[in-house]
């Protein structure tokens, strides 16, 4: 999870309802329309700053974009809170740590999830 400057409590609510209720596991018939909640699925919660780097310009990310810390780490928290308060049993990474994560991928599907409405990503 990035946490972008100019985030809020809302943002994180809406993310983490949406990331419950998204149709992105399989059916019976293997299309995409089962939502972590109705899979009884678990969440694995790491921060990553990174998610908000910008490559437009130079050879170097920038990561203006990124929340400080002091800002980032309530919405982190706010947002795995969030999903468990919906059911979904939910792990968390330490915040602003170095971490090694090992995933299992079942399948190409990597989704950004968009802001709320009315709102633009950094």
């Amino acid at each position: 999870m990035g946490v972008e400057r100019g985030d809020t409590a809302a943002d994180a609510d809406y993310l983490a309802d949406k990331a419950a209720e998204l149709r992105i596991f399989p059916d019976d018939a293997g299309k995409m329309n089962r939502s972590l909640l109705e899979t009884g699925g678990e969440a694995l919660v790491v921060s990553q700053f990174t998610l908000a780097g910008s490559t437009r310009r130079g050879r170097r990310p920038s990561f203006d974009a990124a929340a400080p810390p002091a800002d980032a780490d309530p919405l982190y928290r706010r947002f795995a809170a969030r999903l468990a308060e919906r059911g979904v049993r939910v792990a968390t990474g330490v915040f602003q740590a170095m971490m090694e994560v090992e995933s299992v991928n079942d399948g190409p599907v990597t989704l950004l999830l968009d802001p709320p409405p009315g709102k633009e990503s950094s």
